[in-house]
C-alpha cells in the first residue's frame, strides 16, 4: 500500500521559518513583571492573603511585583476612563508582562469585586489587547470545601483578555483555617 500523495503547497501563503524572528526583540533586561489581582475588600480578605502569600514567592523567584487593591475603584462604566483609580488598574496592567488573579468563591462564581477590575480593563487598545499574550496564573479562595467554579472562571475571563492561562491552580478551602494570626498562610499541602 503506498502513502496518498500530499498536495502541493503554495509558497505564496507559508513564509520560511525566519529564526531571528521569532527571539524577542530587543531581549527583556528586567526581572519579570507581575500583576496580581484579589476579589475581595473585607479588612482580613483571604483572596488578599493568597495574592500576597504569592507576591513573595514570585520574588524569591526573581519577579518585579506590584498588587492592585481594589478599594475605591468604581464600577465599572460608572465613572469615566480617566478616574485615578481606574487609570491606576489599566497602567498596572500595561505595565505587566504577566499576571495572578484570585478570586473568592462567591454563588459558587468570583466575586464583582474581581469581576469589575477585569471590567475596566480595555479590549483593545490600538489593535490588540493590552493583556494579549501574557501568562496568567488563577486561585481562588472557599469558605467551605474546595470546589474549582472561581478558577474556571477565571479561566474563561482570561482566555476571553487573550492571556495564556497556565495550567497549575490553586484553590484554597476553608481558607480562614489555612491563614495564621499572623496573615501568613500556614505550612500543608495547600501552599
Amino acid at each position: 500500500m503506498t502513502e496518498p500523495e500530499l498536495p502541493a503547497l503554495h509558497p505564496e501563503y507559508l513564509e520560511r521559518v525566519d529564526l531571528a524572528r521569532l527571539e524577542p526583540q530587543p531581549r527583556v533586561d528586567h526581572p519579570p513583571r507581575i500583576l496580581l489581582l484579589y476579589g475581595s475588600l473585607r479588612p482580613r480578605s483571604f483572596s488578599r492573603l493568597l495574592v500576597l502569600e504569592a507576591e513573595r514567592i514570585l520574588k524569591v523567584l526573581g519577579a518585579e511585583t506590584r498588587v492592585f487593591d481594589p478599594t475605591g475603584l468604581p464600577v465599572a462604566d460608572s465613572v469615566p476612563a480617566t478616574h485615578p483609580k481606574v487609570q491606576e488598574l489599566r497602567e498596572l496592567s500595561i505595565w505587566s508582562e504577566g499576571q495572578v488573579w484570585c478570586s473568592p468563591e462567591r454563588h459558587g462564581n468570583i466575586t464583582a469585586v474581581f469581576k469589575n477590575q477585569i471590567d475596566w480593563l480595555p479590549l483593545t487598545e490600538g489593535s490588540i489587547r493590552p493583556t494579549q499574550g501574557r501568562p496568567l496564573a488563577v486561585m481562588q479562595v472557599s469558605g467551605g470545601s474546595q470546589s474549582f467554579n472561581s478558577v474556571n472562571a477565571l479561566r474563561v475571563l482570561g482566555r476571553w483578555m487573550r492571556m495564556f492561562t497556565i495550567p497549575n491552580q490553586s484553590s484554597v478551602p476553608v481558607a480562614y483555617t489555612q491563614f495564621g494570626d499572623d496573615d501568613r498562610m500556614k505550612p500543608s499541602p495547600l501552599y
